[in-house]
């Protein structure tokens, strides 16, 4: 029965990246762009946790935090580029 949950849930999470990399690369604006590329993070934070669940490793669980933690940054680093035009004050 987690068998069959995980494989759907790994198509779903892995129609969620397509759809997110269509945004990254047609916005129209810098915005859609910085959203896409956070919905990015978010969505390969939760295929790792899937595939960490069907193996039943911690190691992906731990990369799964490393993503999350990096693209938390990169995404405050973007937006306060895009707000201020530079980063460091």
């Amino acid at each position: 029965m987690i068998d069959t949950a995980a494989i759907i849930a790994l198509c779903l999470i892995a129609a969620a990246v397509l759809m997110s990399l269509f945004r990254l690369l047609r916005g129209p604006s810098s915005t859609d762009r910085i959203l896409a590329l956070d919905t990015l993070y978010i969505n390969a934070t939760a295929l790792l946790v899937v595939i960490g669940v069907v193996f039943a490793t911690s190691t992906y669980f731990e990369a799964a935090l490393i993503i999350a933690m990096l693209g938390f940054v990169s995404t405050m680093v973007a937006c306060k580029y895009v707000i201020r035009g530079r980063i460091i004050e």
